[in-house]
Parts: C-alpha cells; structure tokens; sequence
C-alpha cells in the first residue's frame, strides 16, 4: 500500500484520542486516593466526576466554532495545551471547589477535540474513507483508557494521585507543540504533500451544498430533524459509555472485593472491546458506502450497536463472577462505540464546512448524557440499595436511540 501524507494527519489524530482519555480516565483510578486525601465521599466524587462533564457539554458548540473559524491548526493546538494545564493543576487540589473547579475547566478545554478533528477530516480525508478513519479515531480514545487502568495504577502506587497528574499534563504539552509545528489546515497549504495525493484528496472530499457552504445559524440546526436525531442518539451512547469511564473501576472494585491492580487489569476489557467495536463499525461504514449506500452505511452499524449495549447491559445484571460481569458489560461497551464512526460521519456529512459546529453540538447533548451519568450511578444506587436501576435505565435509552436511527438521512444534510 502506498504510503500518503493524510496518515501521518490522522496518526497525530489518533495520538490525541488516546491522549484524551489517559487523562480523562485516571481521575476514576485515583478516585479511593483523592477521596481519602480531600474527605470526599462517593457523591461528592460524584460532582467531582460530573464537573468535568459539565464543561465538556458547555464548551462543544463554542470550540466547533472556532475550529471552523480559525482552523484545526491553531484550535487543537491551544486547547490541548490548556488542558494539559489543567490536568497538571488537578494534582495541586486541596478541597471539594478547587477539585471541582480545576475538572470543570479541564473538561472545557477537552471539549473541543473531537469537533476540531472532524474539521480536519472534512478538509483532509477523502468521503470513501471516513468511516475507518474515525473508527481509528476513536479506538484511540479506548484504548488510551484501557492502557490508562493498569499504567496510573501502578503510577499512584508509586508515585502518589499529585504526581501522577502532573507528568500527564507535561505529555500533552508535547503533543500541542508537535501538531502546531507539522500540521496545516488543508491539504492545498502542507508542505512536502505530493501533487497527486493533493488531487486525490481535493477530489475526493465532499461537494458542499449549499447550507454545507454558509455560516451555521443556530435556527438551522433546531429545525433539522437529522440534527436532533444525531442528538438524541448520542445522549443515549454516552450514558452508556460514560458510566465505564467514570463507575465502572469502582463498581468492579467493591462489588467483586478486588485489589486496585486487580481491578485495574479487569477493566481494561471493556475498553478493548470498545476499540474492536470502533474498527467494525468504522469498516461496516466505509464498505456499505462503497457499495452505494450511503445512508444505510450509517444506520446499519449504529442501530446494530446500540442493540448489543443494551444486551450486555442487561446481561451484566445476571452475572455473579467478575469475569462474568466483564464479559457481558464489555459486550455493552462495544455495541455503544460502534455507534461512534457512524455518529461522526454523519455529522461530518450534515454538517460539512461547518462539521466543527455541528459535531460539537451533537457531542454537546451526549455529555449532558454524560453529566448525568456521572450522578446517577452514586444517586440511583444509594436511593434503590441496587446498580439494577441504573443499567435499566441506560438499556432503555439504547432502545430509544434504535427508533431515532430510523428517522436519518444522512444525503439530505441539514435540509431534512
């Protein structure tokens, strides 16, 4: 296979993703560590957790704008670098409202990662080849928080949670100034690209309509019903997903009596099997594409998806082994990020020039998803004396997102 300039573009991507949730997932491991050292109990890491989620949710649509108002380049760049800040800064908490306060704001900064990368990949990466890219993407994330549980527990064993935080946000700084200094904005402006892979890109992207070409208005978006199916369905996934990033070590922890490491280790699995899930459904898209289904390419493997989260969710249930339990929740989290490649193509391909804003709005309404998510575990736990609760509410939502697939058309844009 001929080597071409976009993969080192989405290598920087997936670099990124991974990064993401390294740092995004140690605050779970570290959660009996910090607890202890800020006397904070589970619903007050609860908040903590939320926090995070909360900015995340806030600061989408603003950072989608900026991606596509002052390109990828520039956005990812600085943004990586605050958050990088602020993951540092995480390890110099000393009560509830500076923890709470430094998350908010990490969350904030992260906010604008995946909108900034669907920017790049309207520009760079050929509509045929959407769906493994962003697959590719988000294994990334996955597999960043898969190989974050055993590396930051053996880090806060030996180190301590403060300066586990600190060397992560020191990584990151390295990322902004490589990706500052390699990348541009578009293909027709890199040094050192070829003519030919200039052409094949250029040639290959998709043609913008006409809402696909002007500046997003807010009415726009509110009256298009592929919008706020992408919407709907997304606060479905990532009340799912988030549950594994913020309970699920805890949750296997004292359920099943496990040592930090052994704990850590069991964890891992579901995010493995989220990034398998990525893989699939990233090529599931870009074959069905091929095929001349562009709209079901995007239907069949999200609809497939969410079938098998709530399966697995509700099998965990049934479980009395932890092995068992990591089995069937690992099932759930695959089926929830083979959601994920058709998700962001479909707003790439809605949104187009503006696939920055409407990505970021999308993934905006998924973390309110996860916001609560974050509280409802702790809450719905302490008020039922069960988890039960909680994972039928989560399958529930994940047959709801299978009837919002329903209503998509992805070739329509914006217009439907």
């Amino acid at each position: 296979m001929k080597f071409r300039g976009r993969y080192l573009v989405v290598a920087g991507m997936f670099l990124l993703s991974l990064l993401l949730y390294i740092d995004r997932i140690c605050i779970s491991v570290a959660k009996d560590s910090i607890g202890g050292d800020l006397a904070l109990d589970d619903k007050t890491m609860g908040w903590v957790l939320s926090a995070f989620a909360l900015g995340y949710a806030l600061f989408q649509v603003p950072s989608g704008w900026m991606s596509d108002r002052f390109g990828p380049r520039k956005v990812l760049a600085g943004i990586v670098t605050f958050w990088s800040g602020m993951t540092a800064m995480t390890g110099t908490a000393w009560n509830f409202a500076s923890i709470g306060i430094m998350r908010f704001l990490f969350g904030a900064g992260e906010a604008g990662a995946f909108p900034g990368m669907s920017r790049a990949i309207y520009s760079w990466i050929p509509l045929r080849e959407r769906g493994l890219v962003l697959g590719l993407n988000f294994s990334g994330s996955r597999l960043g928080a898969a190989f974050a549980l055993p590396l930051v527990a053996y880090l806060l064993t030996s180190f301590g949670w403060r300066n586990t935080f600190m060397v992560l946000g020191a990584v990151g700084i390295g990322w902004a100034i490589l990706w500052y200094l390699a990348f541009r904005d578009t293909p027709e402006e890199q040094v050192g690209l070829s003519d030919e892979e200039r052409k094949e890109i250029i040639e290959g992207r998709q043609i913008p309509t006409s809402e696909g070409s002007e500046v997003l208005s807010l009415s726009t978006m509110l009256q298009s019903r592929n919008m706020w199916s992408a919407i709907g369905q997304y606060f479905c996934s990532n009340f799912t997903f988030f549950f594994a990033l913020t309970w699920l070590f805890p949750h296997l922890k004292e359920t099943y009596q496990l040592e930090t490491l052994e704990a850590g280790w069991y964890a891992t699995a579901p995010f493995v099997a989220g990034a398998i899930g990525n893989w699939i459904a990233g090529l599931w898209v870009d074959r069905t594409f091929a095929k001349g289904f562009w709209n079901r390419s995007r239907q069949l493997p999200a609809m497939v998806g969410f079938a098998l989260a709530a399966a697995g969710l509700l099998g965990s249930l049934m479980m009395e082994t932890p092995l068992g339990a990591v089995l069937m929740l690992s099932i759930a989290v695959m089926g929830a990020d083979m959601t994920l490649p058709p998700s962001w193509a479909l707003c790439v391909d809605i949104g187009q020039k503006n696939a920055g804003a409407v990505s970021g709005t999308m993934n905006m309404a998924g973390n309110i998803g996860s916001f609560l998510t974050a509280l409802a575990f702790p809450y719905l736990t302490a008020w039922t004396g069960s988890v039960d609760f909680f994972f039928y509410t989560a399958a529930g939502l994940n047959v709801l997102a299978i009837l919002l697939w329903w209503r998509v058309q992805a070739k329509a844009g914006l217009a439907h």
